[in-house]
């Protein structure tokens, strides 16, 4: 645990705790909160990885830095001395804070009451200021020696001043006091709020009622676990006493709209108290009613976390649907499509698809009670609302598809006696306008691939995304979740990616070459030392706020990043302006780049791992698809006249097929293929009759032969001249091409008749 708290007082009793109206609820609270959690004062560790933060940069500070890269308590001495130039101020300013030395007497002599102004108590600086304020140490002179004895000392732990008046702490104690809310003496007195830690941030629990109070430290202890989300400790001192002043006996009082509204959380610079208050209200309603299907479905707002559901769309809302039937029906699709493993976001778009058609059907004029009056009349009437309304086409379009899809479903499964006419028809939806390419321009794509531009990034893994959606053609939410372990090698040992396509439900591999790859080790070692023993799961962790690793590297964080690395790029546009664009685009951008050099559709279809040619059809038109088939069939052999094979059922059949396929079109010979992958350069140039990586079929026999008969006669006439280099040369591919020609006329009584027909 990295805070420290003081040993709580006795446990208060059971009633005084209890009379909350949650039954239950209070047992649940004293089994779930730890010890280090119940204190009335929680010290914060400046180290901690939630509450936590950097160290403050004046030597010798303990705090952590909250601005400027200092501590509030030396941020508050910037501004008092005149916001002196801030490097000076850290390296020469102490590391004591005000309020946080250690507690003095008064300078009388013998005097134990703790000092009120002028380094004097009260009462001898009452008497002081009677005399017209002489100056301090020629007024000491004259003052007798105090010679009281047995007065009551202060019940703070280390501290030996006297108590003031009725109160059992000193003045000083007793001013920190009040500043932590009034807690109960007995919990203040004992706690580790003295002067052992020098001004270290600090929780007070103590004006909270006893069950609140629970169920605050719940919520911090909760948010403390989580370690996602960085929280100062103000916010959450904000959001205790917030609480305090509501009046509440429990957070479950009030509903999380009220908590929402509440004037405290509503203020300039409370957004983070605000958040955290309807959190713990959420956590404390899971810890008391349970978590599961029995609990969420009943609710207007599905939590979708407590249905073990991890997605950016946390939440499913209901409410906007103002028909309990229609809402019972939404919420069955709903479940039924999550059941399915649908995404998140597509559920979330078909509730609100409902919820769209519901205000519609609640309008005065349609008169719609129930599911068995919604006809074609209907349909069409809100066909032409929606053309009114929305006039988007692609919006519009989903908006029919979903509903369509969720009146399919509610025949498919009898929810509802739905009329035979109550369906959309191809002909209702909206035409839509040909697709504009949104591929970027190669000038564009010129600067955002100089070295010297990419050089430029701060983030390294922020870099390796970048050339990973380039190169790769990966949606960005694919490539941040890509594993750690995501490379994979075929048989000819080329590279690949190897990433879970979320919106096809599958895996999916692409090829790189071997600096991408490079680069990729790299980072794999990377997060193999920052996180050792293998705990974090993700080639891209999550750079902040995750211990354990286990949270990958967040969207909006890269997208941010991405902007300012462009403008930090000065990347323009070809009139000048500067870039904006969207990291799908470069998906977009490498299927244009592979149709214009040729490559045919099916291979593009396999780079990106589209479901169908349909989706790919959006960068080119269709091309042949069936040569693979007659690659297959081929007999295929390389240089030393052994065949080549190319297991169809191996786990890399595709993507190997894709990698040839890709050299076939772009690299073919006119005697055969080569199978070096697209990525990789030549080093045989124009030899390729020595290449291991030259691969042919039976169907360039007539170019072998005639080639052979060339290199003969070469042959001769080098011997002729006396050359017997260039004979020696020729000799070896003279015999290549003995190999060759055997081995593909063996081949042709092999084959099926329709692959011989084919060569």
């Amino acid at each position: 645990m990295t805070g420290t708290a003081a040993a709580p007082g006795p446990e208060p009793a059971g009633p005084a705790l209890g009379g909350t109206g949650y039954p239950g609820l209070l047992e649940k609270l004293l089994a779930a909160v730890r010890p280090e959690f119940r204190a009335a004062v929680f010290t914060v560790d400046p180290g901690d990885p939630v509450f936590g933060g950097p160290p403050c940069r004046v030597p010798g500070c303990e705090r952590a830095a909250r601005v400027r890269g200092i501590c509030l308590g030396h941020y508050r001495r910037w501004k008092d001395q005149g916001r002196p130039e801030a490097g000076g101020f850290a390296a020469t300013t102490p590391a004591e804070l005000d309020g946080h030395r250690l507690v003095r007497p008064c300078l009388v002599p013998g005097c134990q009451y703790g000092r009120r102004a002028a380094g004097l108590c009260a009462r001898h600086h009452a008497a002081w200021r009677n005399e017209r304020k002489p100056a301090v140490d020629r007024w000491l002179t004259a003052q007798p020696q105090v010679t009281l004895t047995g007065l009551p000392e202060c019940q703070v732990r280390g501290c030996s001043l006297w108590a003031e008046g009725a109160s059992p702490l000193c003045i000083t104690h007793r001013a920190r006091w009040r500043t932590a809310g009034r807690p109960p003496i007995g919990q203040f007195a004992p706690a580790t709020w003295d002067d052992a830690v020098p001004g270290h941030e600090r929780f007070a629990f103590g004006r909270l009622p006893a069950h609140l109070r629970l169920e605050v430290q719940y919520a911090v202890q909760q948010r403390r676990d989580d370690g996602r989300l960085r929280t100062p400790p103000g916010r959450v001192q904000q959001f205790i006493r917030a609480v305090a002043a509501s009046g509440v006996g429990s957070l479950l009082d009030w509903p999380e709209e009220q908590w929402l509204a509440y004037g405290l959380l509503t203020r300039p610079g409370t957004a983070q108290a605000r958040s955290l208050a309807v959190q713990a209200r959420r956590q404390i309603e899971d810890l008391h009613y349970g978590r599961g299907w029995d609990v969420e479905y009943p609710r207007d707002i599905w939590r979708l976390r407590n249905l073990g559901i991890a997605a950016p769309n946390a939440h499913i809302r209901f409410g906007a649907v103002p028909q309990p039937w229609l809402k019972d029906l939404a919420k069955r699709w709903a479940r039924w499509q999550l059941s399915r493993g649908l995404s998140t976001g597509q559920v979330t778009r078909g509730t609100a698809a409902v919820a769209r058609l519901g205000r519609f059907l609640a309008g005065p004029q349609q008169d719609v009670a129930g599911p068995g009056q919604i006809s074609r009349d209907v349909l069409e009437r809100y066909l032409a609302e929606l053309q009114a309304s929305i006039g988007h086409i692609p919006a519009h379009s989903e908006v029919i598809s979903l509903t369509s899809t969720f009146f399919r479903a509610v025949r498919l499964h009898r929810w509802a006696d739905l009329p035979a006419d109550a369906v959309f028809y191809p002909e209702d939806y909206p035409k839509r306008p040909a697709r504009l390419p949104r591929a970027l321009a190669e000038q564009v794509m010129a600067q955002i691939e100089d070295p010297a531009n990419l050089d430029r990034w701060d983030d390294p893994a922020a870099r390796l995304i970048t050339i990973i959606l380039i190169r790769c053609g990966l949606r960005v939410g694919d490539a941040l979740a890509l594993p750690r372990d995501c490379l994979a090698r075929d048989a000819d040992g080329a590279a690949y990616l190897r990433y879970f396509n979320h919106k096809m439900k599958r895996e999916a591999l692409v090829p790189i070459d071997e600096e991408a790859e490079a680069w990729i080790t790299a980072q794999q070692q990377h997060v193999a030392a920052a996180w050792p023993g293998g705990s974090c799961p993700h080639l891209f962790p999550r750079q902040l706020a995750n211990p354990g690793g286990q949270y990958s590297y967040p969207a909006a964080t890269y997208r941010k990043r991405l902007n300012r690395w462009l403008a930090g790029c000065d990347i323009r546009d070809e009139h000048g302006r500067p870039i904006h664009l969207q990291p799908h685009q470069w998906r977009h951008t490498l299927g244009t780049r592979l149709i214009n050099r040729d490559v045919p559709q099916e291979v593009v279809r396999r780079i990106l791992d589209h479901d169908s040619h349909a989706m790919t059809a959006h960068y080119a038109r269709m091309h042949d698809s069936t040569i693979r088939r007659h690659w297959e069939a081929a007999r295929k052999v390389g240089i030393d006249g052994q065949a080549v094979t190319l297991d169809p059922a191996g786990q890399l059949a595709d993507a190997a097929w894709a990698r040839q396929r890709a050299g076939r079109a772009t690299q073919a010979l006119p005697n055969g293929y080569c199978g070096l992958p697209l990525v990789k350069q030549c080093p045989h140039a124009n030899a390729c009759l020595t290449c291991p990586m030259f691969i042919t079929t039976a169907e360039f026999l007539p170019q072998h032969r005639e080639h052979r008969q060339h290199v003969l006669q070469i042959i001769a006439a080098a011997q002729a001249r006396g050359q017997d280099r260039l004979a020696e040369m020729n000799r070896q591919i003279a015999g290549n091409l003995d190999k060759i020609i055997t081995a593909l006329q063996d081949s042709t009584h092999e084959q099926p008749p329709e692959a011989a027909d084919a060569s």
